[in-house]
C-alpha cells in the first residue's frame, strides 16, 4: 500500500458536515487547512470543486513560494483572488473543478494540465500554463525554470441554469408545493441520472426522453415545443471525483449573482481610461517559448510601470507629476483620468485605482446581477449537480458582499438557499458563521 493510501485510509470522518461561512474568499483556507490537520483530509491530492463567478486563481506576484511552509504568513499575504494556487503549491490541491456561471468565462473551457512550481530566478511561485488568464498576470515560466513542481489538472466547466417550464412559478422553486418541470442534459450520455426537487422530499421523478436530453416531469405537464435547458455535464464532475474520497465543496454566493464593483465606483469615460492603460495586448497562435517569455515581460513591465506610477501619485498629485508620467509611451490618457477624479473626489484614492486597473486587462470582470427566477434556476442546476456526486468532506462558502461582488441586498437570501440545498442532500450540518463574531455553530 502507497504511503497516500495508507494516509486515507486514517482519515477521521466529521458526525456532521462542517459548513464554514465566510465574508472574503480567501478566509476559508483556515478551515481548510485545519481539516487537514485533524486528519480530516489528507495532506495531498484532495480535488477542490469551486462554484464561482472568478476563477480565483492567480497568486501574490512577489510572495516567496517558501511563504507557504508558514501558513500564519501566508494567510496574511492572501486575497480573495489569489488563495488557492499557494495551495496547490504546497501540495493540498491536486484538482481543481472550476464551475462557473454562463456570464464568467476568463479561462478557455476544458481540461488543463500544467505545472506549478517555485521560479528559480525570482523565487515566486509561477505557471506552466499560457493561459491568458495567467499570460495577463505575468505568472507563466517555462517548464525547465520551475522547481518543485507540482501537476495540477483544472477542469473549467460552465453550469448552465435550469428553464423552469412554469414562468410564474419560477420565484417559488424553494417553497412551492408544485414543483417545475426541469431537464438536465449530460454530454456524455443521452440519458442523465434521476434529479429530484430539492423542495420537497426527495421523491423519484419521472425521466422520459425528448430529443436526446433527459425531461424531468415531476408534476407540471410540458409541451414538445418547450426548451429543455443544460443544466451541467454530471459525469464528467463524477468521474473526476472518483479517483479520490476527499473533496472540498467550496461555492461563492457570488456565482448566482455577481457585480463588478469598480463600475460603480468609477465613471464610464474613467473606467474606459483604465481599460485602455491596463490593456493586455493577447499574443497570437503557435508562439514559441521565447515569444511566450518576451510577452510576460513586455506584460510585467507595464503593470510594473503602473504600479509605480499610482504609487508616485499616492505622495504627489500635482501637474508636474501627472505630466512627467504622462509623458511616457501609452500613458497620455493619464492626463484626463487624474484630473476626472480631482473633480470628483478631494483626495483619490490612486492604490483602490491601481487595484481597479488590474482587473482591466485581457476581460472585463463578470457582472450580472440576477433576477429572483435566474437565482432559483442556478439554485436547481447546483442541487442537481450535487445530488450525483459524493458527499464532500466539507464545505466552504464565501458571502463576497462587503466588497460588492455579491449584491448586498441578494447575499443573504441566496445563503439561506444555499444552505437549504444542503441540509436536503447531506442532513443536519454543522454551520460556523465565521463572518459574525457573534455567530456560534448551529
Amino acid at each position: 500500500m502507497s504511503d497516500s493510501a495508507r494516509e486515507r485510509v486514517r482519515l477521521r470522518r466529521y458526525s456532521e458536515l462542517p459548513v464554514w461561512v465566510a465574508e472574503d474568499h480567501q478566509e476559508v483556507l483556515p478551515f481548510i487547512y485545519r481539516a487537514i490537520g485533524s486528519k480530516h483530509l489528507p495532506a495531498s491530492d484532495i480535488s477542490f470543486v469551486h462554484f464561482d463567478s472568478h476563477p480565483d486563481l492567480l497568486i501574490p506576484v512577489n510572495m516567496p513560494a517558501d511563504t507557504v511552509f508558514d501558513k500564519e504568513t501566508l494567510f496574511g499575504k492572501l486575497s480573495i483572488e489569489n488563495w488557492i494556487m499557494p495551495a496547490v503549491y504546497a501540495g493540498h490541491f491536486s484538482h481543481i473543478i472550476w464551475l462557473h456561471p454562463t456570464w464568467a468565462q476568463q479561462i478557455k473551457e476544458g481540461k488543463h494540465h500544467f505545472l506549478v512550481g517555485k521560479d528559480t530566478s525570482t523565487t515566486t511561485i509561477r505557471v506552466t500554463s499560457t493561459d491568458h488568464y495567467f499570460l495577463s498576470d505575468g505568472l507563466y515560466v517555462p517548464e525547465d525554470q520551475l522547481e518543485n513542481q507540482k501537476p495540477l489538472h483544472l477542469d473549467v466547466i460552465m453550469v448552465k441554469p435550469y428553464k423552469l417550464c412554469n414562468n410564474q412559478e419560477g420565484n417559488d422553486a424553494v417553497s412551492s408545493a408544485k414543483k417545475p418541470k426541469l431537464a438536465l442534459e449530460d454530454a456524455e450520455s443521452t440519458a442523465s441520472p434521476n434529479c429530484d426537487s430539492y423542495s420537497e422530499g426527495l421523491e423519484k421523478d419521472t425521466v422520459t426522453q425528448k430529443s436526446g436530453q433527459a425531461c424531468l416531469e415531476p408534476s407540471c405537464s410540458c409541451s414538445e415545443s418547450q426548451e429543455c435547458q443544460t443544466a451541467v455535464k454530471t459525469r464528467e464532475v463524477l468521474e473526476i471525483l472518483k479517483k479520490g474520497d476527499a473533496f472540498v465543496l467550496d461555492i461563492d454566493l457570488d456565482f448566482f449573482s455577481v457585480k463588478n464593483p469598480f463600475k460603480e465606483m468609477f465613471t464610464q469615460e474613467e473606467y474606459k481610461i483604465l481599460q485602455e492603460l491596463y490593456q493586455f495586448k493577447k499574443p497570437g497562435t503557435n508562439l514559441t517559448q521565447e515569444d511566450l517569455v518576451d510577452c510576460v515581460d513586455t506584460r510585467t513591465h507595464q503593470l510594473e510601470d503602473l504600479e509605480a506610477t499610482f504609487a508616485d501619485l499616492c505622495d504627489c498629485d500635482d501637474e508636474d507629476t501627472i505630466q512627467r508620467w504622462a509623458s511616457n509611451p501609452g500613458m497620455e490618457s493619464l492626463v484626463p483620468l487624474i484630473r476626472s477624479l480631482k473633480k470628483r473626489m478631494a483626495v483619490p484614492d490612486y492604490e483602490m485605482v491601481h487595484q481597479a486597473g488590474l482587473t482591466c486587462d485581457y476581460s472585463e470582470l463578470p457582472h450580472h446581477v440576477s433576477t429572483e427566477q435566474e437565482i432559483e434556476s442556478l439554485i436547481q442546476s447546483v442541487y442537481c449537480l450535487l445530488k450525483h456526486l459524493p458527499k464532500p468532506t466539507l464545505v466552504t462558502i464565501a458571502r463576497s458582499s462587503l466588497d460588492d461582488y455579491c449584491p448586498c441586498e441578494q447575499v443573504d437570501s441566496i445563503q439561506e438557499k444555499v444552505l437549504t440545498v444542503l441540509r436536503s442532500l447531506y442532513g443536519t450540518l454543522d454551520i460556523h458563521l465565521a463572518y459574525s463574531a457573534d455567530s456560534s455553530p448551529s
